[in-house]
């Protein structure tokens, strides 16, 4: 996978005067079968989450409250994202390697996943992935 293959997604916005909504379906917005969704939230300043690569999992991140940055390398690259509108997504496959940081006060992330946690399917040593991409 390559850093050209990361997406930012325009989730549908409904603008009301009482307040606005977005949303998101499996099969027209999302790319993939949706297996799990989380959400990273009471992140302390300065802290980093992420770390990873996965050898199969896909997923979307979106800033639901707050903003922070979603840096995405492919071994070689490096692309930052920052997010900070509840109304995109972020597409980033699997085999890239990410990590997210620049968490504001009372930000909240949710991820949308195509598949269930499997330690198995974490790569978490940077060394280690860059040289299995040159496999």
């Amino acid at each position: 996978m390559s850093i050209e293959e990361v997406k930012l997604i325009e989730l549908p916005k409904i603008l009301d005067e009482r307040g606005n909504l977005s949303f998101l379906e499996e099969d027209n917005h999302i790319p993939f079968k949706i297996e799990r969704t989380y959400w990273i939230y009471d992140v302390p300043g300065g802290e980093v989450r992420g770390g990873h690569s996965y050898f199969e999992n896909k997923e979307i991140i979106i800033a639901l409250s707050g903003s922070f940055d979603v840096v995405i390398s492919d071994g070689v690259n490096q692309q930052t994202f920052s997010l900070n509108r509840s109304y995109y997504g972020l597409y980033v496959p699997n085999r890239l390697w990410r990590h997210i940081d620049n968490f504001s006060t009372n930000s909240l992330g949710f991820i949308i996943a195509s598949t269930a946690f499997s330690e198995a399917d974490y790569e978490r040593d940077y060394d280690l992935y860059k040289s299995l991409k040159k496999i």
